[in-house]
C-alpha cells in the first residue's frame, strides 16, 4: 500500500514533463533513430516488429533527415517501404529534432487513412512518441484527424491536397507530398501543389521538401517533372557477385542480354528467377546474393554527374573526393532490390500481365517504378514485324516503281539502305549495306560510290537504279558528304540534316544552293517522318493487293534480320524540356537506330522527288496490269505482224514526256551515262519517270 499523499503522483508527473524539455538526446541520424526507436505496426505492415533499415533505404531515409539537403524527390515502385520511411522520418523530426511537419496526400480520404493507419499506430507503438502524446486514444483538441499537437508543442498536419485552403495558415519546417503523381496539376487555379506547399517554408530555418510517388503517365507525372529539375539523379548500384562489376539492376526484357530472367515449369509457372549480368557475358546471380552484395557494396551513383553516397551523410565526387551534400537530390528505387518480395514473384507478376494494356501500365508504374509511355503498346514490336516478312519474287517486287536510298554517317562507318516505292507510298526494303572504315578515306568513299550506282533487277526483268539518295551530313563529316554530293550530282545525292521539331515538313528542299557548299542542303523533319513510319508499321497486308502506305520486309536475313527490325522499332516518344516548354520527342534511349534513320532519309528522298521533281507514284501505279498485277513491259514493234504496219505503229512505245523544268534548270554535273569506275550517273531504267 502506498503511503505517499495522492497529490505527489501528479507532482512527479508535472516535474517529469517540465524537466523533459531540458533533455536532449545525443545527435542521431534518421537511420540511427529509426533502428533504435521505430516499430512496424501490425495494422500497416507485412510483419510486425522492430524496424531494420534495408541497405537501399539507408541513403533515402538519411536524406530525409539531413538538414543540408533541402529537396528530396523519390521515384519509387511499390514494396520498397517508402511510407514506412516517411513515418520514421516524421517520428525522428517530431521527437529528436523538434520540427513542425506538414504532410499532403492526394485527397482528404487519403489523408484520413494516413492518420488512422500509419500515424496513430506509430504513436501507439513507439514509446518515445507516446510519451509526447498524453492525449493518445482520447478525444482531445490536440488529437484530430487533421493534426496532432505533441507535448513539446510541435505539430504534425496531414491534409488532402485538392483544396487550396489546406495550403494556407500553416508554419511548418518540412512539407511532405505523398504520391505526388496523383495530385492535381493545378490546385483550384492557384498553382502547382509543390509551389503552394513549399511557399509555407519561407520562414523556416531548416527548410525541407520531400516529394515521393510511384510514377504516372509520361508528361503528366508530377514527381518525374520535379525530378527533372534536380541535377542529382541517383540509382542504387551493387557489385555483381559473379564478376565484381558495379551496376544498377535493370528489368532488361526478353530480347536484352541482361536483366531479370526466369524459367517455367511444366505448368507454365515460374520455377526460378535470376539476374543476367550486364558486364561479364553470361554471368548470373540470384536474389539472396544480391541482398548480400547490397549490404556490403551498395551505393547510390548519380546518372548525370557521377557523384555518389552510401548514406546521404557523406558525399563524394566521381573521383572519390569528398563534397558537400547537394541541396536537391532525386532517388530512383524499384522492386528488384526489395526485401519484401522475391524475383520469382516479380517474374510471375509479369507473366500474369501478358499484353493486357491496363495491367501492363500498372506493372510499369508500380513494379518497375517507371513512367508509362502512352504509345508503349501501340507501337509494333520487332517480333511482329519478323512474322510479317515475305519472300520477294525478285530483288525488286513487281509493284515497286522507283527506288530511293538513305545513308547514315557514323564515326566509323556508312550505313546504306535502299527502299522501293509504289502507289500511295507503299514501300519495300530492298537492300542493306554497311561499309566500315574512316568516313573521310578515299577507299571508303570509292566503295560508297559503287553502292550509289548499284543496279537491281525488277520482277519484269528490267534493271533499276536508285532514283535519289539522301545522305546524312551531320556530325564530323559534313564537308565530306557535301563534296560527294557535288561529285555525284547535286540533284541525285542530297546532303541532309535533321530537325526534331513537330510541324517541320519531312523534306524541305531549298530553292537555291547553299552558297558555301554549293549543294542543296536539305532540312528533314525527322520527328514527322518517324511519326509517319510508325503509323505505317501498324498497317497489315491484304493478301497480294496494294495497301496505301504498307511497309514490306523481305524474308532475307542478309537484308532484314532481327537487328534490322529492332533498330526500326527502337524509338519511343518521350517528354523533354525545350526552352522552358515540355515537348514530345522521339528517343532511342541509347539503342541503335541506324535502320530507322536510313528509312527516314529514303522517305525524304521520295518526298523530294514528288514535291520538287514531279514524280507521280500514282501515275506509275496506274500502269499496272489489273489482271497480273505486274508492270507492263511494252512489246517490241513487229512490222511483219499479221495486223500490218498500222497496228504495229500503235504498239510502239510512246516518247517519254519532258523532265520537269526544275530538273532541267541544273543538270547533273556528271552528264555521261557511262560513269567512271569511281562514280558518275547511271540510267535509271526504261520507265520515263526514272529518266
Amino acid at each position: 500500500m502506498s503511503t505517499s499523499p495522492p497529490w505527489t503522483k501528479n507532482l512527479v508527473e508535472a516535474v517529469r514533463r517540465g524537466l523533459a524539455a531540458l533533455y536532449k538526446e545525443p545527435p542521431m541520424t534518421a537511420v540511427e533513430w529509426a533502428d533504435k526507436h521505430f516499430y512496424l505496426s501490425s495494422e500497416s505492415s507485412y510483419q510486425e516488429g522492430r524496424w531494420v533499415t534495408a541497405p537501399f533505404q539507408v541513403a533515402i531515409l538519411n536524406a530525409m533527415g539531413n538538414d543540408l539537403i533541402r529537396t528530396v524527390n523519390v521515384i519509387k515502385s511499390a514494396r520498397v517501404g517508402y511510407t514506412k520511411m516517411l513515418m520514421a522520418n516524421h517520428g525522428y523530426k517530431v521527437q529528436h529534432k523538434r520540427r513542425n511537419l506538414l504532410m499532403f496526400c492526394p485527397t482528404d480520404p487519403d489523408a484520413e487513412g494516413m492518420m488512422k493507419r500509419h500515424v496513430d499506430t506509430m504513436i501507439r507503438d513507439v514509446p518515445v512518441l507516446l510519451a509526447l502524446a498524453p492525449w493518445h486514444g482520447k478525444k482531445h483538441s490536440d488529437n484530430t484527424l487533421d493534426a496532432k499537437c505533441f507535448e513539446n508543442k510541435k505539430m504534425l498536419w496531414c491534409l488532402g491536397g485538392k483544396a487550396a485552403r489546406n495550403y494556407r495558415e500553416k508554419s511548418p519546417d518540412e512539407v511532405v507530398y505523398d504520391e505526388l503523381s496523383k495530385f492535381d496539376a493545378d490546385i483550384e487555379c492557384e498553382g502547382s501543389p509543390t509551389m503552394l506547399g513549399d511557399k509555407r517554408l519561407e520562414g523556416s530555418t531548416y527548410k525541407k521538401s520531400i516529394r515521393g510517388s510511384t510514377p504516372g503517365i509520361a508528361g503528366q507525372c508530377q514527381v518525374s517533372r520535379a525530378a527533372e529539375k534536380s541535377s542529382r539523379f541517383m540509382r542504387f548500384h551493387i557489385k555483381a557477385p559473379c564478376c565484381g562489376a558495379e551496376q544498377t539492376l535493370k528489368w532488361g526484357g526478353p530480347d536484352e542480354p541482361y536483366g531479370l530472367k526466369w524459367r517455367k515449369d511444366d505448368n507454365g509457372e515460374v520455377a526460378g528467377a535470376w539476374y543476367l549480368c550486364e558486364h561479364c557475358q553470361g554471368g548470373t546471380f540470384e536474389y539472396h546474393e544480391m541482398v548480400a552484395a547490397a549490404e556490403q557494396t551498395g551505393r547510390y551513383i548519380c546518372d548525370r554527374t557521377g557523384i555518389w553516397t552510401r548514406d546521404s551523410m557523406e558525399w563524394f565526387r566521381a573521383d572519390d573526393k569528398p563534397i558537400a551534400p547537394p541541396r536537391t537530390v532525386t532517388f530512383h528505387i524499384w522492386t528488384i532490390y526489395s526485401t519484401f518480395t522475391t524475383w520469382a514473384d516479380i517474374a510471375a507478376e509479369r507473366l500474369e500481365v501478358g499484353n493486357d494494356r491496363g495491367k501492363l501500365k500498372t506493372f510499369v508504374n508500380t513494379t518497375l517504378g517507371e513512367v508509362w509511355e502512352e504509345d508503349e503498346t501501340e507501337k509494333v514490336s520487332w517480333e511482329q514485324l519478323r512474322e510479317r516478312r515475305e519472300v520477294y519474287a525478285a530483288p525488286v517486287p513487281a509493284r515497286c516503281a522507283v527506288l530511293t536510298g538513305g545513308i547514315d554517317t557514323q564515326d566509323d562507318r556508312y550505313e546504306l539502305r535502299v527502299w522501293g516505292w509504289g502507289g500511295g507510298e507503299e514501300s519495300w526494303l530492298i537492300y542493306r549495306r554497311i561499309l566500315t572504315g574512316d568516313p573521310a578515306s578515299a577507299e571508303l568513299l570509292r566503295q560508297v560510290g559503287i553502292e550509289l550506282h548499284r543496279q537491281f533487277s525488277r520482277a519484269d526483268g528490267s534493271k533499276m537504279g536508285v532514283m535519289r539518295w539522301c545522305w546524312d551530313s551531320g556530325g564530323h563529316h559534313s564537308e565530306t558528304v557535301r563534296a560527294q554530293s557535288r561529285k555525284h550530282g547535286v540533284h541525285w545525292v542530297i546532303p541532309i540534316f535533321g530537325a526534331s521539331t513537330y510541324g517541320k515538313p519531312i523534306a524541305n528542299f531549298p530553292r537555291k544552293k547553299e552558297k558555301k557548299s554549293r549543294t542543296y542542303l536539305t532540312e528533314v523533319g525527322t520527328d514527322n517522318a518517324k511519326e509517319v513510319i510508325y503509323n505505317r508499321l501498324r498497317l497489315q497486308a491484304d493478301g497480294d493487293r496494294p495497301v496505301q502506305g504498307l511497309i514490306h520486309f523481305p524474308a532475307d536475313d542478309a537484308i532484314c534480320d532481327e537487328d534490322e527490325l529492332k533498330q526500326l522499332t527502337s524509338e519511343t516518344k518521350k517528354w523533354v524540356l525545350v526552352k522552358g516548354r515540355r515537348v514530345l520527342r522521339w528517343d532511342a534511349s541509347k539503342r541503335r537506330n541506324e535502320a530507322l534513320d536510313c528509312f527516314v532519309y529514303a522517305l525524304a528522298a521520295v518526298r523530294i522527288s514528288r514535291e520538287r521533281f514531279g514524280l507521280d507514284l500514282e501515275a506509275l501505279a496506274a500502269e499496272l496490269n489489273p489482271d497480273t498485277r505486274v508492270w507492263e513491259v511494252p512489246a517490241e514493234p513487229d512490222v511483219s505482224a499479221e495486223h500490218g504496219e498500222e497496228e504495229a505503229a500503235q504498239d510502239e512505245p510512246q516518247e517519254p514526256e519532258a523532265a520537269p523544268a526544275e530538273l532541267e534548270a541544273e543538270p547533273h554535273e556528271i552528264p555521261s551515262p557511262e560513269p567512271p569506275e569511281d562514280g558518275g550517273f547511271l540510267g535509271l531504267g526504261d520507265n520515263p519517270w526514272l529518266q
